[in-house]
């Protein structure tokens, strides 16, 4: 695809070349009419009285072609002084487009990911409910987990996007697990101090959730996971009491990597661009070049908007848009961002 900047660039530096060639011919013609005056008055004056008249035009003509050398060197001004401004201009209408774009795809990033995670959300308030669960966690007989853990695990086949389902007791006990041959530490782990946990056993009905931040489970190998939780009611009913917590991991590094690496962005983009997602303390969460995952943080210059663009301090173009959530998913507050290199 042909970059409308550069075709901008090329048509004003095209007509610079131009109007300086003719403009050179112009003021060789006129040096040379210079020259040719001058003789003409050598030959005049060496002619006395009958050479004048022809001495009178050839002041006349040395006359013009220094107006017309004049004018010459004014044309050449403001010629450069109207190309320097179209393609000034020019840059910044390009670099104003460009950025909206870098936006809107930012934008497309954090849209995809608010509708994956709208999906999480629903995933644990419905899984919360069943009876297998609800069982569990009012009652946890050796029985009742070996049949909820069964029923996670048939979960888990279908719903590949996720590491492991856990259920928590109200002292923050795991007490079942929906993959105990590969996690064989979750049973018994203590969640009790965990911010999801709490929040999850805090919340008002079973319409309510609560998400952790981005990070690393050491539990479930070290994988970088989403958290989602929600409390267990008694009876699976929306107001039911608090009997304990499930909290479902997804896993979100190969999720992640195909949302900031699927990104829609030319073939001569790729190479210098870097797309990523923040957290809501703009802390690296997905990055294209897999660089910074939790370790980075990018001082984003957010405008009065939730998307927007801007140059940083590198000249490079950076493109942002604030999560906007989907459905009943609030969001975050979350960023997709692009960072790209002139």
């Amino acid at each position: 695809m042909t970059n409308p900047g550069n075709s901008l660039f090329d048509l004003s530096r095209g007509v610079l070349d131009v109007a300086s060639q003719k403009v050179a011919r112009i003021e060789d013609i006129t040096r040379r009419m210079k020259m040719l005056a001058m003789n003409a008055l050598i030959e005049a004056a060496r002619a006395g009285d009958r050479g004048r008249g022809f001495a009178v035009v050839a002041n006349e003509v040395s006359e013009i072609s220094t107006q017309v050398n004049g004018i010459t060197r004014e044309l050449r001004s403001e010629i450069v002084a109207r190309v320097d401004h179209l393609t000034t201009t020019g840059s910044a209408m390009v670099r104003e487009m460009h950025g909206r774009r870098l936006a809107d795809l930012s934008l497309n990033m954090i849209e995809i990911i608010d509708r994956n995670l709208y999906e999480r959300s629903c995933d644990v308030r419905w899984w919360a409910t069943d009876s297998a669960v609800v069982d569990c966690a009012a009652s946890p007989s050796e029985q009742a987990r070996r049949h909820a853990a069964h029923r996670l695990g048939v979960i888990l086949e279908s719903y590949t996007v996720y590491l492991d389902l856990w259920i928590a007791d109200r002292n923050g006990t795991v007490i079942a697990n929906g993959r105990p041959d590969r996690y064989r530490n979750a049973v018994g782990a203590n969640v009790s101090d965990e911010p999801w946990f709490r929040q999850a056993l805090a919340t008002r009905d079973g319409g309510g959730f609560t998400v952790g931040d981005v990070a690393r489970n050491r539990t479930l190998d070290d994988r970088v996971v989403a958290t989602y939780a929600t409390a267990i009611r008694r009876g699976g009913e929306a107001n039911g009491e608090p009997v304990g917590v499930l909290g479902i991991f997804f896993d979100w590094e190969p999720q992640a990597a195909a949302v900031v690496q699927g990104v829609r962005l030319e073939e001569n983009e790729r190479e210098r661009s870097r797309c990523l997602l923040l957290d809501a303390r703009h802390r690296v969460i997905a990055s294209s070049d897999g660089r910074g995952i939790l370790a980075e943080t990018i001082p984003l210059k957010r405008g009065a908007g939730t998307m927007g663009h801007y140059i940083d301090a590198q000249g490079k173009l950076v493109g942002y848009a604030l999560t906007p959530g989907y459905e009943t998913y609030k969001g975050l507050g979350w960023y997709g961002v692009i960072v790209q290199k002139p």
